[in-house]
């Protein structure tokens, strides 16, 4: 089947619901959301920290979040970038008070705000430590009461559509390149179909979705690694799919590892996130016998930025052979902590753990990528009608490591961005009514699902133990050569099955984790997230 939007955004967290409300409200066309999942299932439900943004002038200035932000990125960001981005943040943040989302506030009704590690100041807005949750709370309740936006829960986006699908050669220095939307599968049905152990093939069918304008706002890809703050669908789907539709890329090295996730191994994707709030509030890192450690590392200590917190977790980790340490707020007032962290003290005391009077084990997880496909400051890829928006892209405000509530705050700063100049443009385009329909030939049986769970495990394997938090040259070349045998036995797979979501995914996965080794391996240093002990000393110090 063919569809026809003005406006086809593909994901649906802060960005792609915020870019959604934008365009809608112009009414200059259909504009159609498509989530791989429930609008409820995006990463920006699991961001527990909160917004950062300027709203306390007598305390804070714009000069000083402007170079937080370029010290955190290690100097590496574009600083164009981080200045839109600070410089626009209080006015999105009132946006998103408008559509309905909940700050916190102090009895005098200014905004409750936090610190976070890396920040000089206290900037950022929370909601207890549900913060994304609230946010996409507010925003699905926006998106819902919106009529002029068509939402469909449970479509997985398997290609972006190019000159590539009408039989023309497209390369990376090919010029002009064109979106003209996506091939969507209609996953919805999917436990109404029959599966393969019964002799279906558990897909659904993939329609065509035609597209004046088409944006990515599919999130991260922290799925590829074994242990995640991500939800399990967090598979680096528009990296993927805008890398093999030619996009530029950049920035993929720079995977940032979460210091603090509940250790529990029965949680791994995602595994509970201990906010970074929590260590602005005073926790503090400790090794399972009460010894602090962190004045090893920073004289920031358990507040320094999270690459340093993580690695310094990772070696304490090795050196001891622990499978966590610990974060200790003993010390803080009881009820206090119950009051700021109520979600954390519940979930912590549904494994027998009181944080109130235990140590919270905590271990480093991948957390978030600060590359992805290449941006210019209205949110466009090198792909012409091809937006990109939130954590799939790469927009230069991160550089080499994020800084904490950073990311929230650039979604809908790039969103509004990239709503105002799509709209300029919308007009221009017609739809491409020459994209021929996507071949649904081939089946699925249950030894091929069986070989595609167990590559999936590979690419988890893989990752974690070769392109993880301490890096060399020897494990990147291993990770390469071992994912370049899962593509070519993916590949080949790929071209005779029937394409169902799981196999999609994988193919997702490979050239994501493809992508973040081959970036690795052509930065010979030390930099921001970066670390490799081929290349110890960082760029300033040779």
């Amino acid at each position: 089947m063919v569809y026809k939007y003005d406006f086809l955004i593909i994901g649906a967290g802060v960005a792609g619901m915020s870019y959604a409300l934008k365009v809608a409200r112009a009414k200059k066309g259909k504009v159609c959301m498509i989530c791989k999942a429930g609008l409820d299932e995006a990463n920006t439900s699991f961001a527990q920290g909160g917004v950062a943004s300027v709203t306390n002038l007598e305390l804070d200035n714009f000069d000083k979040h402007i170079e937080d932000t370029m010290i955190a990125g290690d100097y590496i960001s574009d600083r164009q970038a981080v200045e839109q981005v600070v410089r626009n943040a209080p006015k999105q943040i009132e946006e998103l008070v408008k559509w309905g989302v909940n700050f916190d506030r102090k009895s005098d009704g200014t905004f409750d705000l936090h610190r976070e590690g890396g920040h000089s100041e206290f900037r950022i807005l929370h909601h207890a430590d549900d913060t994304g949750a609230e946010i996409q709370r507010g925003l699905i309740e926006a998106v819902r009461a919106c009529p002029d936006i068509e939402v469909k829960e449970h479509h997985f986006a398997v290609e972006i559509i190019t000159q590539h699908h009408l039989g023309v050669r497209v390369t990376r220095r090919s010029p002009n390149i064109k979106c003209y939307g996506a091939y969507v599968m209609d996953c919805s049905q999917q436990g109404k179909l029959t599966p393969p152990s019964q002799g279906g093939d558990g897909g659904g069918s993939v329609d065509t979705y035609l597209a004046k304008i088409t944006v990515l706002c599919t999130g991260g890809c922290g799925a590829v690694y074994l242990t995640t703050s991500n939800p399990v669908i967090a598979t680096g789907d528009g990296i993927a799919m805008a890398y093999r539709a030619k996009a530029t890329v950049a920035d993929m090295e720079f995977v940032q590892f979460h210091p603090t996730v509940l250790h529990n191994p029965s949680e791994t994707h995602p595994a509970y996130l201990i906010t970074e709030a929590m260590r602005g509030y005073g926790g503090i890192l400790k090794l399972p016998n009460g010894q602090t450690f962190m004045e090893k590392y920073d004289e920031r200590l358990s507040l320094a930025p999270r690459d340093i917190v993580a690695r310094a977790i990772d070696k304490e980790m090795k050196i001891h052979g622990l499978d966590h340490v610990c974060l200790d707020v003993t010390h803080k007032d009881p009820a206090e902590t119950r009051k700021h962290f109520p979600n954390i003290y519940q979930k912590c005391l549904s494994i027998g753990i009181d944080i109130t009077q235990d140590y919270i084990p905590v271990r480093p997880a991948a957390h978030y990528m600060c590359g992805g496909i290449k941006v210019d400051l209205n949110g466009q890829s090198s792909i012409e009608r091809l937006y990109a928006l939130g954590e799939c892209s790469c927009t230069g405000l991160h550089g080499g490591n994020r800084l904490a509530s950073n990311s929230l705050i650039e979604a809908v700063v790039y969103a509004d961005a990239a709503a105002r100049d799509s709209l300029q443009h919308v007009d221009l385009y017609d739809w491409n009514e020459r994209v021929p329909e996507w071949n649904d030939e081939g089946t699925m049986t249950n030894e091929e699902k069986v070989l595609i769970t167990q590559s999936v495990k590979e690419v988890n394997q893989i990752m974690s133990n070769y392109v993880g938090i301490v890096r060399s040259d020897l494990r990147l070349h291993r990770a390469w050569d071992r994912l370049d045998m899962l593509y070519e036995e993916t590949e080949r797979l790929f071209k005779r099955v029937r394409a169902t979501r799981d196999i999609c995914e994988l193919r997702n996965m490979i050239n994501v984790g493809y992508l973040i080794t081959r970036w690795a391996l052509e930065r010979k240093e030390c930099r921001g997230l970066h670390f490799t002990t081929d290349y110890p000393l960082h760029a300033y110090d040779k």
